[in-house]
C-alpha cells in the first residue's frame, strides 16, 4: 500500500553545541548548533519514506553586502579596500577556505566587501556604482550565501529507499527519452507513471557547449552507456532494485576497431569537440584534467551515436560510418548528421580522424568495446545498473572526503570559481548510502533567504553523515535541485521562473 500517510512531527531543539538524538537522527549541522528543528515524514510505499526538515530562521543580523573583488593575493585586497575607502566607501576583507583536498596554503581567496544594506535595492545601486568606477567584478550577495555563520533557514527533503523492503524499482531515465534537449522533473515523473523522483546529473544547457540535454559526464541507463565520464569524477551507481548502490570515481575508456584500424573514441552521444566539464582523452584543450561548467575542445574526435540519440547524429563538418546491428558498416558519409541504423550506431569524427574514418569500405566488420572502471577496476554493467554524474565526493567511509580540488570545482586561475561554487550557499541535490544500505536522495532548497539559504560542500557532507550515511555525492543542482512526489513538486526551485527542464533523473517506481 502506497501512501499509507502516518505523519510524525519532531520538534529538536539542544542546548548550544549539542546534537539531537532521536529516532535515530542528529541534528543538522546547518547553521549554528541549537537551532530549532522540526521533522515531518511519511510513508510513500513498502520500504520509502520522505522526511522534510525545517532548521532554523531567518536573522536580522543578515544582510546585503557587494563582493568588490575575489583574489588571491592579500596584498591586493588590501589595495582595493584602501581605494575604495579613499573614495569614501566602506571597506572590509573576509577570507575563504580552501577546499578540503586542495594541497596549497590557506586561504584559498580574498574577498573584498563593501556596505551593509538590510533590502537588495541599495546593495544593488552600490553594485552599479563601483562597476562605473572601474571594478567590474562587483555583484551583491546576501550574508547568508557567503558561508559566513547564519541561522539559516534551511529546508531539506530526504528520500529513503531501503532495499530489504522496497519492492519496486530505482532507475535514471533521460528527459525527452534521448539525450538532446531536456525535459522539467514533473513531466518526466508523470510521463514514466514514477511516484517519486530527484534531479541527477550536470548536464548540458546551451548549444555554445555542445548538445543541450547532454549528460555533462557518464551515464548509464539499464546496463547500457549512455555518455562518456568525466574520468575520475565521483558518481553514483545504482541497481534497479536499490540494493549495493554505490558511490564511485569513475572513468571510461571506449575504442571502436574498423576492420582492421583501431580507434580510440572520446565519448558517446554528444557533438564532436566540445567537452562540457572536461575530463576526456586525446589532447583535450586547455586540459584533460576536470574542470567544472567550462568547455574543454578538441578539432579530431571520434563519437560513438546510439538510438538514445535519437534517429539521427549531430549534423557537422566530418566524415561517419553507419554500423547495423549485426556490427557490419552500411554507408560512409562524407558529412555528420546521418541516420543511425535500427538497433546500430553510428562512428562520427572530426578533423585527423574524420580522414582515416573515410578509409573504411562498406561490408567491413566494426565493433565499440566500452569499458567502465575504478581506480582501473573494470566496473561491470550488469544489466538493470544505473549510473549517473556527480562529484565531488562528500563522504567516504562516513568521515567527509570532499574531493572538489581532484574533481575540477577549483579553477587554478580563478579562485572566484571555487567561492562561488563550493564555499557558497546553494540550493543541492545528494545521494548517498547508510552502513546498512539504505539509500538517501537529499535536496536542499536555497537562494529563497526567507525561506531556504541552501548549503555548501562542507554543510553537504555534515547534512549526509548526520542523516547516516556513510558514502555520499553531490549531484546537479543550482536551478537543477527539483523532487517530486506523486508528479507534484515537494520543493522550492531556486530560478524566478520556476521549475527548469533537467537532462536526466532518478525516478521510483512501484
Amino acid at each position: 500500500m502506497r501512501r499509507a500517510i502516518i505523519t510524525v512531527l519532531l520538534v529538536l531543539m539542544a542546548p548550544l553545541g549539542q546534537p539531537v538524538a532521536s529516532g535515530g537522527s542528529r541534528e543538522l549541522p546547518l547553521g549554528m548548533a541549537g537551532l530549532p528543528e522540526s521533522r515531518t515524514s511519511e510513508r510513500l510505499a513498502r520500504g520509502v519514506t520522505y522526511t522534510r526538515i525545517e532548521r532554523g530562521y531567518q536573522s536580522n543580523m543578515d544582510h546585503y553586502t557587494v563582493d568588490v573583488e575575489v583574489t588571491e593575493s592579500l596584498q591586493r585586497a588590501e589595495q582595493v579596500a584602501a581605494d575604495l575607502r579613499a573614495k569614501g566607501y566602506d571597506a572590509r576583507i573576509a577570507t575563504v577556505a580552501r577546499a578540503q583536498d586542495d594541497p596549497r596554503p590557506e586561504p584559498a581567496a580574498y574577498v573584498v566587501r563593501s556596505g551593509r544594506f538590510e533590502t537588495q535595492p541599495p546593495a544593488d545601486q552600490r553594485t552599479t556604482e563601483l562597476r562605473s568606477q572601474g571594478y567590474g567584478g562587483a555583484r551583491t550577495v546576501y550574508s547568508a550565501q557567503t558561508g559566513e555563520q547564519t541561522t539559516g533557514p534551511f529546508v531539506v527533503h530526504v528520500l529513503t529507499v531501503n532495499p530489504d523492503r522496497y519492492e519496486g524499482t530505482i532507475l535514471p531515465e533521460l528527459a525527452t527519452e534521448i539525450v538532446p534537449e531536456r525535459e522539467k522533473l514533473t513531466d518526466m515523473a508523470r510521463r514514466n507513471d514514477a511516484f517519486a523522483g530527484i534531479n541527477a546529473g550536470y548536464f548540458v544547457i546551451g548549444e555554445q557547449d555542445g548538445t543541450p540535454g547532454d549528460l555533462a559526464g557518464i551515464s548509464a541507463i539499464r546496463g547500457r552507456l549512455i555518455s562518456e565520464a568525466v574520468n575520475g569524477r565521483t558518481s553514483f551507481l545504482v541497481p534497479p532494485d536499490g540494493a549495493a548502490a554505490d558511490i564511485a570515481a569513475l572513468a571510461t575508456h571506449i575504442e571502436a576497431r574498423v576492420g582492421g584500424r583501431r580507434f580510440l573514441a572520446d565519448g558517446f552521444n554528444r557533438d564532436p569537440g566540445e567537452i562540457r566539464s572536461c575530463g576526456g582523452v586525446g589532447g583535450d584543450i586547455p586540459t584533460e584534467r576536470p574542470k567544472h561548467d567550462f568547455t574543454c575542445a578538441d578539432g579530431s574526435e571520434l563519437i560513438v551515436f546510439t538510438e538514445a540519440f535519437g534517429p539521427t547524429t549531430a549534423a557537422g563538418p566530418g566524415a561517419e560510418v553507419a554500423v547495423d546491428r549485426s556490427g557490419r558498416v552500411v554507408e560512409v558519409r562524407p558529412a555528420r548528421g546521418g541516420a543511425i541504423p535500427p538497433g546500430g550506431l553510428v562512428l562520427a569524427a572530426t578533423g585527423d580522424t574524420a580522414s582515416q574514418l573515410l578509409e573504411t569500405q562498406p561490408g567491413e566488420r566494426a565493433r565499440v568495446r566500452a569499458m567502465v572502471s575504478e581506480n582501473k577496476k573494470k566496473v561491470s554493467l550488469s544489466k538493470g545498473l544505473g549510473i549517473v554524474n556527480g562529484g565531488p565526493r562528500l563522504l567516504r567511509g562516513g568521515r567527509p572526503d570532499i574531493t572538489a580540488y581532484r574533481e575540477g570545482f577549483v579553477w587554478l586561475e580563478d579562485p572566484a570559481f571555487w567561492y562561488r561554487f563550493g564555499a557558497f550557499r546553494h540550493p543541492r541535490t545528494m545521494a548517498g548510502v547508510t552502513d546498512g544500505g539504505k539509500i538517501l536522495l537529499v535536496a536542499i532548497d536555497g537562494r529563497w533567504f526567507d525561506y531556504s539559504v541552501g548549503a555548501s560542500f562542507k554543510e553537504e557532507a555534515g547534512v549526509m553523515r548526520a542523516l547516516g550515511a556513510v558514502e555520499a555525492v553531490n549531484l546537479d543542482g543550482g536551478g537543477s535541485t527539483t523532487l517530486v512526489i506523486d508528479g507534484a513538486l515537494v520543493n522550492r526551485p531556486s530560478d524566478t521562473t520556476g521549475e527548469r527542464p533537467i537532462g536526466d533523473a532518478l525516478l521510483l517506481f512501484d
